[in-house]
């Protein structure tokens, strides 16, 4: 069958069904949300005249959660105009409507009788072979498909989101015995390709695979820090970036998530699994059933591991809850030696490896936590996955860890932690002994360009199904990499295309970089069709390298940073105007310098979340890798009679003024940093490489030219400067803007109108870059930009002076 999906339902508006319906809105599918009716008005609305057939009334429930969920921060959507796509309405009176809907998922309360009772009604409307799916997080899809006829039960399966959805990877598809095969091969493609998900096949478990793994590790953590005597602020310190997991760690992630849904899942894996050898973990420690009863639940109840509380000041702090006491207290600075030593080492891999071999309370911490969940996942094969990177891919994407335990452990070793695993009393299940025994170090390996991974029920090692269509860096670098310095690799992906990767902090844009960047092309000229831009690093690039720019401020040496800013001008315009196409791949931060090579770019090809902008006015700067010359340009191309040229340049003004960033690549194409009409949104970051190399090869079989050198470039000279000056003089005087934001918006106006010029003019490319590297360097020796960079390197925030 030749299904696509132009319109979906979603049954229950609650957290997840609002921000469900907020994601497929994103892709620009048609969606209908439904809820109950409430039982009865309230007095507002009875004072506002309303009956029970008002369908104000009506739809209260529906509509409340979803504007809820459109106000949250992070935003659930990608602009709030995609939120159009959503029409809301109630089981009662719209069930009907549901006959439209290709899609219907059902996200209602975890209670099998009543999504039972749901799936009947929805039997009476819904159109034959019509996909109907659950989001439940547990309860096995097999009992709730009973009773149902042949087409539903066909058509039926279990569909589980991670909230948020929006920003959660992981999308588990869970089939009954009865689900067609088609229909999950079709979940598993659509789930990757549009709605940008990892999708992970598990069996009909308790729990699945994320939850089964992830609640695992975080009640036997919560057993261990009662042992060990540890505090919630030193935990989170131990389990946050510094071993490759997100920010919020342990305790935060649980009062984000619920500490009432934690303990509900592990009550029910506790319940549904007298055989599981670590079953014990899963019941609840004293501080934990207190908490339940006080209703500590984290966020939704105002407190659970930390709590907002008002100083003798009245200032808020954020306070921590005492496991032994139960009483919230100020956090103390978390100290640890393994901590300290590691914060130098970058490489993940010897940072893990230095950790558990520490010697102090945290190497202990890490032994027992990390070995017992290599043992905990060990056992898990084939019981609730056949293959183990199934495991590693459901955590990673699920939890948000950068590694899954299957990843960790070939980072740390396994045959030596596995003889430390046995010293410290865990016993990995008896496939590991067999697969060391047989001479085998890794779980994952690579071979011609292919990460493979070892399958225990084959003693062999296979490549993942479906990969061989995926371009990624990390396979190719083994015998692909053509030429490399210390900031970057230029690796060969086929097809007579290659791609440029920084490995810089934070891929900062640096002398690095812009070498590699030139180098590249030059090599890309001379021996292939095409070069990508792209990574597979957390951020695509943080912006230039500010440190260097204040040392040399610091050091007045004005020369130097002249030809810091020339090189990095001329290295854009050797993307603009290279012999091949160059396709820059931005994702997630893509701020400053990193912004201003997507600008210059032939196409791009940027991930939906990516958070891209001109943001150097927050340090006291204008941008000077040709961003502003590029943004006066593209103003340039948009006047026309009819139009008044300064408010198609203001908008581009404002744009790097007001440091705007997108929150998603949407929104870039409206602040027209990205292109309609030439650049494209890849919704699953694990594709965008290779939609990359697709687009540079499209461009070269077009039989791509190189770009001439702009030569009539509009500028408005002073009428257009004076327009912008007299702004910036009426925001000052009105405590808008300090003197200094004034200075960087008068030097920002006199580059984007093309100088004193007595009237419109045309001018070039290089005489806007002239006019931007001038304006640069000069206020580089303003006291406060020297305060704003310093400010920015070392608290990370902006400083307003």
């Amino acid at each position: 069958m030749n299904r696509s999906i132009k319109h979906v339902t979603v049954l229950g508006s609650g957290v997840m069904g609002s921000r469900i319906a907020c994601h497929f809105a994103n892709i620009g599918v048609k969606v209908l949300l439904l809820d109950i009716v409430p039982k009865s008005l309230t007095a507002v609305e009875m004072a506002k005249g309303l009956t029970e057939a008002s369908p104000s009334f009506r739809n209260r429930i529906v509509n409340e959660a979803l504007q809820s969920t459109l106000k949250s921060n992070p935003s659930p959507i990608y602009k709030k105009s995609l939120a159009d796509h959503i029409t809301t309405g109630n089981f009662e009176d719209h069930l009907s409507d549901i006959k439209h809907s290709d899609w219907i998922i059902e996200v209602v309360v975890e209670n099998l009788e009543i999504k039972k009772n749901i799936f009947e009604a929805v039997e009476q409307y819904r159109k034959p072979g019509s996909l109907i799916t659950s989001n439940t997080s547990g309860i096995p899809i097999h009992l709730m498909a009973e009773g149902r006829s042949d087409d539903f039960v066909k058509h039926f399966c279990g569909t589980h989101f991670f909230n948020p959805p929006r920003y959660l990877r992981l999308l588990e598809v869970i089939p009954s015995p009865g689900t067609l095969p088609e229909v999950v091969s079709f979940l598993m493609d659509y789930g990757d390709v549009y709605l940008g998900k990892n999708t992970v096949l598990c069996k009909d478990t308790p729990a699945f695979i994320a939850n089964r793994v992830g609640v695992y590790s975080i009640m036997s953590l919560f057993h261990l820090v009662e042992k060990m005597e540890l505090t919630v602020p030193e935990v989170d310190k131990l389990t946050g970036p510094v071993i490759g997991r997100a920010k919020s760690a342990t305790f935060r992630t649980c009062d984000v998530v619920g500490i009432d849904t934690l303990v509900k899942v592990a009550n029910d894996l506790y319940n549904r699994c007298p055989k599981d050898e670590a079953r014990s973990q899963f019941q609840l420690p004293t501080y934990l059933q207190t908490m339940v009863a006080n209703g500590w639940f984290g966020d939704k109840s105002k407190q659970g591991f930390y709590k907002k509380i008002k100083n003798a000041e009245g200032k808020s702090e954020i306070h921590a809850l005492n496991l032994k006491t139960l009483e919230y207290q100020p956090q103390e600075k978390v100290r640890f030696a393994a901590l300290e030593q590691s914060k130098s080492i970058e490489n993940i891999a010897d940072r893990l490896k230095l950790l558990l071999t520490a010697t102090d309370k945290a190497g202990d911490f890490y032994r027992q936590s990390f070995y017992g969940l290599f043992t905990y996942c060990s056992h898990r094969i084939p019981e609730i996955a056949d293959d183990l990177y199934l495991i590693d891919e459901a955590i990673g994407a699920g939890f948000g860890w950068d590694q899954g335990p299957f990843e960790v452990w070939d980072m740390v070793g396994l045959s030596g932690t596995l003889n430390a695993m046995k010293a410290l009393g865990h016993a990995p299940a008896l496939w590991i002994e067999e697969m060391v025994a047989a001479g085998n170090t890794s779980f994952y390996k690579y071979e011609n360009g292919k990460r493979k991974c070892y399958q225990p029920s084959t003693k062999t090692y296979v490549a993942k199904g479906g990969a061989e269509s995926i371009v990624y860096l990390q396979p190719r670098k083994a015998n692909g990499v053509i030429w490399k310095n210390s900031g970057c690799s230029l690796i060969d992906i086929g097809d007579g295309i290659v791609n440029l990767e920084f490995h810089t902090k934070m891929n900062t844009i640096g002398g690095e970089i812009i070498q590699g960047v030139n180098k590249s092309i030059e090599i890309a000229e001379q021996q292939f069709r095409g070069l990508v831009i792209g990574n597979e690093a957390a951020n695509f690039s943080a912006g230039a390298n500010l440190a260097m720019i204040l040392m040399f401020a610091i050091d007045q040496d004005w020369d130097e940073i002249d030809m810091a800013v020339r090189a990095f001008q001329g290295m854009n315009m050797r993307v603009r105007h290279s012999s091949i196409p160059v396709v820059v791949a931005p994702h997630t931060l893509t701020l400053g310098g990193g912004c201003e090579m997507t600008l210059h770019a032939d196409k791009v090809v940027a991930a939906a979340e990516t958070y891209i902008g001109l943001v150097e006015f927050g340090v006291g700067l204008i941008p000077g890798g040709g961003g502003s010359k590029e943004f006066a340009l593209r103003a340039s191309r948009e006047y026309a009679e009819g139009i008044i040229d300064e408010q198609v340049l203001r908008d581009y003004f404002l744009t790097i003024g007001m440091a705007k960033v997108s929150t998603s690549a949407l929104e870039a194409f409206d602040l027209k940093i990205l292109k309609k009409g030439r650049d494209e949104v890849v919704m699953n970051r694990s594709r965008q490489i290779t939609e990359a190399k697709r687009a540079a090869i499209e461009l070269a079989n077009d039989g791509y030219t190189k770009p001439a050198l702009g030569k009539d470039i509009k500028v408005l000279g002073r009428a257009g400067m004076g327009v912008f000056f007299a702004g910036a003089s009426v925001m000052q005087a009105g405590g808008y803007i300090s003197k200094h934001d004034q200075l960087i918006s008068e030097k920002l106006a006199y580059v984007m109108c093309g100088g004193d010029l007595s009237a419109k003019t045309l001018v070039t490319e290089q005489y806007l870059l002239d006019l931007e590297r001038e304006a640069f360097v000069s206020l580089c020796g303003e006291r406060k930009t020297l305060e704003r960079i310093q400010a920015i390197l070392k608290t990370g925030k902006p400083l307003r002076n």
